[in-house]
Order: C-alpha cells, then sequence, then structure tokens
C-alpha cells in the first residue's frame, strides 16, 4: 500500500533533523579544520609578502650599488681605453675603484666588469672559477644586453663563473653605455652573497622559511624545506599546497619574489592558535531555529502544499474519468498551484488544438486521395478503349499506332496500381518512362530523358504518382517553353544517417531539366505551405505545389523537398522520403 504525501513529508522532515544532527557535527569538524587552514594561509601570505618586500628593497639597493660602480672614474677609463694600452695597472687601478666602493658595503662577494672585447677584471677573482669556453659565447650575455642598462637579476654569474665550494650567489648584472657617445662599452655582474637573506631570516625569526632559486637550487634558509618546492611555486602570486610532514597535516606557501628568479617557501603545520568557537556558537544556534522551523515546516507544508495537490490531482482524475479533455477550476492558496492548474488548463487546449489539426490534415489528405481517386476513375473507359483499338490498329498493320497504344496502356496500368496510396520506386520510374515515351509522340526529339537509378533503390515504398506531376512540369513550363531541345535526368540514391538506435535510410530523388527555369520569387510560391501563394497552374492535373503537398504530408516534414532554378539555364527538384 502506497504511503500518503503528508506522512512521507513527516518521515522526510524526521530523517532531515536527524541528517542536520549529524552534519552539524561534521560541519564543526571541517569548519574548525577549515579555519585553521585559512588561518595558515594567511600568516603565510603575511610572512611571505613581508620577506618578499624586504629581499626587493635590498635587490634595489644593490642595484643602485652597481649604477656607482658603472659611472666610477677608473672604471669608465678602463672600458674606454684602447685593448692595446689596457694593461694589469689600469686592470689594478679600476679593481680598486670597485673596492673603494665596496667597502662601505655587505653582502657583495665579487663585481666583475667586462669589457666588449672581453677584458676583465674582478674584485674576488681567486675564489671564482671561470668558464672560459662559455665565456667567449654569446648565450650568456643576451638577456643583460637585452635589459639595455637595466638591472637584470639572475643566479651564480650567468653560469660564466663558480663560486668555490659551489655556494649559491645572487648576480645582478647590467650592460654599461658610455655616458658621452652612449656606445655599449661592457658588462658588469655583481655577485651578492646568500648570508645577507640568512640574517634577513635570523633577524625576522623566521624558521620555517627556504629560499630557492627559480632553477631548484637552494639559497638559503632551512634547507630541509627544500624538497617541497617544485615549479608551481614561481608564480607572482602565491600558491598555496597541502602536504603532509612527519604524518601531520601542513601547509606548503610560495611565491616568486618580483620578476627575479628567486622563490620563498614556507613550511608549517596546521596549529591549534585558532578555534572557532563563534562559528560552533553560531552551528548551536541554528540547530535550536531549525527544531522550531521543522514543526512549523510540517504544518505549512501539510495546509499549503499537501492539501492543494490533492484537490488538483482529484480534479484531475474527474476529468480523465469522464473520458473528455476540459478545464478544471480548483480554488487553491498559492500563486504557484494556480500556475500549476494554468498550465495543466493551457495543456488541455494545445491538446485540444492539436487534434483539431490532425483531424484538418486528415481531411485535407483524404481530400488529396479523392482528388487521385478522381482521375484514376476517369482513365478506365479510355483504357478498355484504348485496348480495343490497339487491336484494330494491329489487325490493319500499323505497328507503331499499336506500340503507342500499348505504351499509353502500361502508362495508365501503373498509373492506377490497383488503387494503392504507396507503390515501389521502380513502378514510379516506369510511369514515368511510360509518359515520356507518349510525349516524345508529340514532341518528336526535343526531349531527351536519362536516368541513374541503382539497383537499391527500385524496391524503396514511396507515395504514388509524385514524379510524373514533375516531369510534366519540366515539358510544359519548362523544356516547351524554351523552344530548343531539352534533357529531363532523374536520378535517385539512398542516404544512411545516425538514428537512436539504428541508422534510418532515405531516399533522395533528383529531377534535372534544361529548361527555362525560375527566379526565386516563384521558387518560394511553389514551396509555400499557405493556400494564398498557391501558384494557378496548381489547379491543371496534380500541380507541382499539390504534389509537394502531398509529399509533405506523407513525409511529415517541411523540408522534404529543394529546388534550385537558374533562369534561362535549369530547374533541380530534390525530394527525400524517409523509410517507412
Amino acid at each position: 500500500m502506497n504511503t500518503s504525501l503528508s506522512n512521507k513529508l513527516k518521515q522526510l522532515i524526521l530523517g532531515i533533523g536527524l541528517v542536520v544532527t549529524v552534519v552539524f557535527l561534521v560541519s564543526i569538524y571541517f569548519i574548525t579544520e577549515s579555519e585553521k587552514k585559512n588561518y595558515g594561509m594567511r600568516e603565510s601570505e603575511k610572512v611571505l609578502r613581508t620577506l618578499s618586500s624586504n629581499i626587493s628593497s635590498d635587490i634595489a639597493r644593490y642595484s643602485e650599488l652597481s649604477r656607482l660602480i658603472m659611472t666610477e672614474d677608473r672604471v669608465v677609463k678602463f672600458l674606454r681605453a684602447d685593448s692595446d694600452i689596457v694593461d694589469i695597472s689600469m686592470i689594478n687601478d679600476a679593481r680598486y675603484g670597485v673596492m673603494d666602493i665596496l667597502n662601505v658595503t655587505e653582502g657583495v662577494d665579487t663585481v666583475m666588469v667586462f669589457r666588449e672585447d672581453m677584458i676583465m677584471f674582478a674584485t674576488n677573482r681567486f675564489t671564482y672559477e671561470y668558464d672560459y669556453e662559455r665565456m667567449t659565447s654569446d648565450t650568456w650575455r643576451k638577456d643583460i644586453y637585452e635589459g639595455k642598462g637595466k638591472a637584470v637579476v639572475s643566479l651564480n654569474s650567468n653560469n660564466v663563473a663558480k663560486k668555490l665550494g659551489n655556494k649559491p650567489m645572487v648576480t645582478i648584472a647590467r650592460a654599461i653605455y658610455d655616458l658621452d657617445s652612449q656606445q655599449r662599452t661592457g658588462l658588469m655582474m655583481m655577485n651578492i652573497s646568500s648570508a645577507i637573506f640568512n640574517r634577513m631570516l635570523v633577524d625576522l625569526r623566521y624558521t620555517d622559511i627556504c629560499i630557492m632559486g627559480s632553477d631548484g637550487s637552494f639559497l638559503a634558509g632551512n634547507r630541509n624545506l627544500a624538497p617541497y618546492f617544485d615549479s608551481s611555486f614561481i608564480s607572482k602570486d602565491i600558491v598555496h599546497k597541502d602536504i603532509t610532514i612527519e604524518g601531520e597535516k601542513g601547509l606548503a606557501s610560495g611565491c616568486r619574489v618580483g620578476n627575479m628568479p628567486i622563490v620563498l617557501l614556507k613550511v608549517s603545520t596546521y596549529g591549534n592558535e585558532v578555534v572557532p568557537f563563534t562559528a560552533i556558537n553560531v552551528l548551536i544556534f541554528m540547530l535550536a531555529i531549525f527544531v522550531v522551523l521543522a514543526l512549523f515546516t510540517g504544518s505549512f507544508i501539510s495546509r499549503n502544499i499537501t492539501d492543494p495537490v490533492f484537490k488538483l490531482s482529484s480534479a484531475m482524475e474527474k476529468n480523465r474519468a469522464s473520458g473528455e479533455l476540459k478545464k478544471i477550476d480548483v480554488e487553491v492558496s498559492s500563486s504557484e498551484f494556480d500556475m500549476l492548474e494554468g498550465d495543466y488548463n493551457n495543456m488541455i487546449d494545445h491538446v485540444n488544438e492539436l487534434i483539431d489539426r490532425l483531424m484538418e490534415k486528415e481531411k485535407t489528405l483524404q481530400r488529396a486521395e479523392m482528388r487521385v481517386l478522381q482521375e484514376q476513375i476517369k482513365p478506365h473507359f479510355l483504357y478498355n478503349s484504348i485496348e480495343t483499338i490497339g487491336y484494330m490498329a494491329l489487325d490493319a498493320g500499323a505497328d507503331k499506332v499499336h506500340d503507342a497504344l500499348e505504351t499509353m496502356g502500361s502508362f495508365y496500368r501503373n498509373f492506377l496500381s490497383k488503387g494503392g496510396r504507396d507503390i515501389p520506386f521502380s513502378r514510379e520510374i516506369k510511369i514515368v518512362q511510360d509518359y515520356l515515351s507518349l510525349q516524345k509522340l508529340r514532341y518528336g526529339d526535343i526531349i531527351e530523358d536519362e536516368y541513374d537509378i541503382p539497383e537499391e533503390t527500385e524496391n524503396f515504398i514511396i507515395p504514388k504518382l509524385i514524379l510524373q506531376p514533375l516531369v510534366e512540369n519540366s515539358i510544359y513550363h519548362g523544356i516547351r517553353l524554351k523552344g530548343e531541345k531539352g534533357l529531363i535526368s532523374i536520378s535517385a540514391y539512398i542516404d544512411e544517417i545516425e538514428g537512436e538506435e539504428y541508422p534510418e535510410r532515405e531516399l533522395h530523388i533528383i529531377v534535372k531539366d534544361t529548361g527555362v527555369g525560375m527566379d526565386q520569387d516563384k521558387i518560394d510560391k511553389i514551396l509555400s505551405a499557405d493556400e494564398k501563394d498557391r501558384p494557378e497552374e496548381a489547379d491543371e492535373s496534380f500541380g507541382l505545389w499539390g504534389t509537394i503537398q502531398r509529399i509533405r504530408m506523407y513525409t511529415g516534414k517541411k523540408d522534404c523537398v529543394k529546388i534550385e532554378s537558374e533562369p534561362g539555364e535549369y530547374t533541380r527538384i530534390e525530394i527525400t522520403i524517409g523509410a517507412k
């Protein structure tokens, strides 16, 4: 026995109460965990932004220092001098000039200055191992030259020099241009020791920070955190990832420092610094409110939903039992049920309208079949007479007259087709061939016909007498009006299209003539389903317009007939009929 809707609603409310209780407990857990995570993310973002700002400030300070080195008199003299007069004395003078500037600065490990001819000096030359083969190539200088004198930050001397012991370095490089001629005279690289980053972390008391190069090399900070680095942290925006640290849930946060190849990574476990007691109290309060609302909702649903539904259902059932499609009229308490009642009444109106339209279509089809029947009745007497005259002609030796009468008899025999509405496509072609044979007796060789009918199309069932009116139209309104020899070609093919369960077969029939053609306005009138656009010649025989309407009623599709025409050149009609 089916349970009533009201009982189901009561059970639903009780079930919801239990679910809400469980959800309440689960929510407390997840809210607590979420708040811990959000707190960790906020703290990580604050630390990373502060540290990124400090590093950017230090790099900017060292960049200004590099600008001073570029304009130092002894360095400028070294860069401007011809290569044949550059000696060890000039190189040492330039080195001392740079060291005088560096004496008041900490953190600079070395400064390398290269002329365009690659003569160079360095302030801390003997603690570096140089790659002279790479030094002669242009690849390591390309990004520096593209900076056009601006500071370019890279790692480890652009791989042209390596600090002994593989100590990591941050390199600030500039292309040097002469102040007078503005011609490039060389380049400078300043290596900043990673010790300044360690000192910064100690001053800020950050023990859970690791500073990495964008190439994955360790620069400073807590080396134990380096394995948590990956390429996703090389981003201007701060990226967060959930991780596990010694069995505990943790958070890894990282970002890139500006456009520099320096990546900051902060790794920490979720602490218990923040417990969302406020959110928990809100949830308890909401649970109490829900209990009250549940009781009120049960009464409200019964009064405003269940009872109106029963009324509507009873009215619909009464309408169904009466066997008539009538509108219902029920007093309900809400506009939504008024809409439901209105939609039901609109559906009843629409169904009645569809029934009326279907009946009208059936009447139209019956009228068309009546016209076909009338046309079938007329030739009976003529057919019997033709048969008698044919025997008389054969007795008199008039073989050609007998053959013509035989063709005419064959035409009417297929035309009548035992009164059937549908016939095989091959019989329809036979009707057309007999009809054209008779027309050729009248018009001589002014008409030619050709056929491209694959064997697979011959047994396809189509409505009777849909091609003869098209061929008749081609002769009387196409070829004859042109006043010259014309061709009527008939072809067909079967197309398979994807269906819901299996492929569906469609027969495409094409009738083309080389007559006078027609303009687009006339094509639109012929293809119009509106009775007022019906061409005058539609009342003669079956007419092209009437044939198209029959095909549309048979297929149930409006676009089953397509007409193409070029005035003075041709007319092409394509019919598409699906398999029944």
